[in-house]
């Protein structure tokens, strides 16, 4: 991904919404619980600070070896054709250049199906893989009331629907489903764990989210509750953002919502994309002293990282994902089960400047995935 704003994108895809309804969102509410004085928060020898820096120790370790361990064990067949449809963002894009690149592994074709991201594209996206008839269809980040229609003539046809990112759930239709609701909230306690110890549990914090993005709702929740677990008495306010504001005046909020809440020690996003422009906003406006971190991290604000700009970031594991969406048809087209993809945990990280594997693009999380992957599929 390059450092360019445009690219700086989520990586945690999630509902697309009518362009109307997202339109008619308010332009930024806030739901904020009582506002405690942090300087009487928390203590270091705190049980909540204990556990907090324990959690951070265990996320900020890289991960070596993908979860996926039993071999695909039979030949996995060669010239099939794959429709990969694209949400209408960069990382998207990423995400089936990802997949793209273990398909070719494994002899497959991918026809990435470009869309805009309305519910009108992404119908004639799923409308064109039902013409093709593929062997199978790979998403990320739409959910199924947007192709139901679609998703029924698909699942008629015997093609499975492979998503990821997606407020979603298995079945009636979609084979494997990763980065679902009930795997992000783990991001919301990594974000927790960092912003309590890097405090001492004695943080004053604003979390500014994007409710649009649904799929975002099970890292605010466990955000918020570890939160509170760990750093009692802190004060934590809910900032909800419009996604209007997205690249566009998201810094001049951040600034705005700061200078009126000069306490504020901690500055959470729920998407890396939110973040862009932020620390240039800050340091134009004279405001100093504010530690960043943000969820889905991203090449701008892995840039940030390194320069000092901003603290740390979840790194999403979308290298990761693609290969085990990758591996999970493989098995499909052998004749066995997606159950060892779908039970499959998903490699997560918390970087900082002190372990951030690289600033000059995406990397993966699990550094040699691809060869473990591989070795899984009888191709090393």
């Amino acid at each position: 991904m390059s450092s360019r704003p445009r690219r700086a994108v989520h990586r945690a895809l999630t509902s697309i919404l009518p362009v109307t309804a997202l339109l008619a969102l308010a332009a930024c509410g806030t739901g904020a619980t009582p506002a405690a004085d942090s300087t009487q928060a928390g203590a270091p020898g705190s049980p909540g600070l204990a556990a907090a820096r324990a959690a951070l120790a265990k996320y900020s370790e890289r991960p070596a070896t993908i979860s996926v361990t039993e071999p695909v064990g039979k030949a996995i067949p060669k010239g099939k054709k794959i429709d990969f449809i694209l949400c209408g963002v960069q990382s998207c894009k990423d995400l089936a250049d990802f997949f793209t690149e273990a398909a070719k592994e494994l002899g497959w074709q991918v026809k990435q199906i470009a869309t805009q991201g309305t519910p009108e594209s992404v119908q004639a996206a799923y409308e064109q893989a039902v013409r093709d008839k593929p062997d199978a269809v790979v998403a990320s980040g739409f959910p199924r009331a947007v192709y139901a229609k679609q998703l029924a003539q698909l699942k008629a046809a015997g093609i499975p629907v492979v998503q990821s990112n997606a407020d979603d759930v298995t079945g009636d239709g979609i084979s494997l489903l990763k980065n679902g609701p009930k795997d992000v909230g783990i991001q919301g306690e990594m974000l927790a764990s960092w912003v309590v110890s890097n405090s001492g549990a004695k943080a004053n914090t604003v979390y500014f989210d994007l409710p649009a993005y649904t799929i975002l709702k099970p890292v605010r929740d466990s955000f918020a509750s570890k939160y509170e677990e760990w750093c009692t008495g802190c004060a934590l306010d809910n900032v909800d953002v419009p996604i209007t504001a997205v690249g566009k005046d998201m810094p001049d909020r951040v600034v705005s919502y700061l200078r009126s809440h000069p306490k504020v020690t901690h500055v959470v996003f729920s998407l890396g994309l939110l973040n862009v422009g932020v620390p240039a906003a800050l340091k134009t406006a004279g405001i100093t002293g504010k530690h960043i971190v943000v969820n889905v991290g991203d090449a701008q604000n892995y840039q940030y990282i390194q320069s000092g700009l901003t603290d740390g970031a979840m790194a999403l594991n979308s290298h990761e994902t693609a290969w085990l969406q990758a591996d999970a048809l493989a098995r499909h087209f052998t004749g066995q089960s997606m159950a060892v993809g779908q039970k499959a945990a998903l490699p997560n990280m918390l970087v900082t400047k002190d372990n951030l594997p690289s600033a000059d693009g995406d990397f993966p999380i699990v550094e040699d995935y691809r060869k473990q992957f591989k070795a899984l599929w009888g191709l090393n």
